[in-house]
Order: structure tokens, then sequence, then C-alpha cells
């Protein structure tokens, strides 16, 4: 074992799990845990909530409040706070120190907490060195750069790079990879109409990849993506770039049936 591994292993990371992967898509928590683990790294999974997102942008700041203080004490042993997700790694990387900036005390600690919190590709690549995985998947993917990720964060070359390495995965690039897909969370409940335009021309983008699987790194966006293409009759397997990057696909692509079990 490597000085740079044998560092890894000291790594206590914390995995926060999402509520759209809790909920509604646990084996990306799975996968990811499978990345995290293989990259030499203890991971755990705190009683944890919501990021607290939802309320933010609805201007809830107690809610808000409420949640970072839950999370921040929940994560408080860990190295890391890994999300696989943009949105939610943004909202505790960039936004928890905003919450607190009348109380100097709790400020300086959220600021602590969100210096530690990172997206999964972004963790992986630029925090742990890692350039390879192993994993295989025949198809032809074009990758989604979902907002929050891209512009919050800078995650794009990190999950572009790692899919580099699956076997026999084909990456073709996506014209408008970093245009919204039209979830923004709330803004599809709010705007559905013009949610559906969005989505719609996204839609025709991916088509014209000729590409068999859609990637991306939010479970909100993917699923979005996901029915819209679904309602169209195409056939397009929408899947997270974690599931791919840790060759766990044998669950349905998002949004697809699960198969009947046997009588």
């Amino acid at each position: 074992m490597s000085d740079s591994q044998a560092a890894k292993t000291q790594l206590r990371v914390g995995l926060f799990v999402t509520c759209l992967v809790d909920l509604l898509r646990p084996s990306v928590g799975f996968a990811a845990v499978k990345l995290l683990e293989d990259a030499g790294c203890k991971v755990i999974a705190p009683l944890q909530t919501c990021c607290g997102q939802p309320a933010y942008n609805s201007g809830d700041r107690a809610d808000a409040q409420a949640i970072a203080r839950r999370n921040i004490e929940a994560f408080a042993g860990c190295d890391y706070v890994v999300a696989p997700s943009g949105s939610c790694a943004g909202m505790l990387a960039k936004h928890y120190p905003e919450l607190f900036a009348d109380e100097p005390d709790m400020a300086l600690e959220a600021a602590a907490f969100s210096a530690k919190c990172c997206e999964l590709t972004s963790f992986l690549v630029d925090k742990l060195g890692v350039t390879n995985v192993s994993a295989a998947y025949a198809g032809v993917a074009a990758y989604h750069d979902s907002c929050s990720g891209l512009r919050e964060l800078g995650v794009r070359d990190q999950p572009r790079k790692l899919l580099a390495s699956v076997e026999g995965l084909k990456l073709v690039e996506l014209e408008e990879s970093d245009v919204c897909c039209g979830f923004g969370g709330t803004f599809a409940i709010k705007y559905g109409e013009l949610s559906d335009a969005i989505v719609a021309r996204k839609s025709d983008k991916i088509l014209a990849t000729g590409a068999d699987t859609l990637l991306a790194g939010d479970l909100g966006c993917l699923m979005n993506m996901a029915g819209k293409l679904q309602r169209q009759g195409r056939a397009v397997k929408v899947r997270h770039v974690a599931e791919v990057l840790a060759g766990m696909t044998d669950a349905p692509a998002i949004g697809e049936p699960a198969p009947e079990k046997a009588k």
C-alpha cells in the first residue's frame, strides 16, 4: 500500500445520502459507498435529514437554519461530507454560512462544515486523485451538467475523467449540456408549462446525440429528463453517473418499472 493510499484509509467520509436517493433511488447511495470505499475511505451515513435547500429557496430561513444545525451536528466527526448530488452539495458547501450571518460563532462552525463538503465525483478526482474506476458499461452515453454542480461547485471535467476509464463506454458530448433541464426543484412545480418546454428542448438535444444512455449527477434532473423521454416514447436509458462508475447497473434505469417477481 502506498503512502497516499494509506492516507486515504484514514479519511472518515460522511455520505450525505440526499432525500431523493433515500426515498426513490437508493442504488445511487450504495454506488456512492462502493466508489468511496474502493478509493480507500471509511464511509459512514449518520442519521440525517434534508439539506435544507427547498426551505432556503422558498425563503423559509427558520426551517433552513434548523435543518442546517442538525446536519452540522450529525456530521461533526467526519473529515469530509460527500453527496452524490451537485444541488445538495452546493447547498451544504455554499449556503450554510449565509444562514448564520447574524450568529458569529455559529457562522464560523457552519463555514468549517461547508469547507469539508463535496460533490461525489469532484471529491474522488480533486481530493483523492482518482482517475480510474473498475467498471464496465456497454453503451453510448451523453452527459448532462446539472446547474448547481456546474455553476456553484465547478463540476464538469471530473465525471468525464472518471467515465473515460469505464470499459466499453463511449461518451459523446451533448449540445447545450450546461443548459438547465427545467427541473430546478420547486421551479418545475410553480412553472409547469415553462419547465416542460425547457425539458422538451433538452430531450431534442439528447436524441440528437444518438446516445442510448443519459447520465448526470443529480437525481432530480435525471427524473425530470427520464419522465419527458418516456412520455415521448423514447428508449433512452437514464442513470446516475455513480451507478455506471461503480459498475452497479443491474437495477432498472430511472423511470423504468421493476421486473415482476416470479410467483
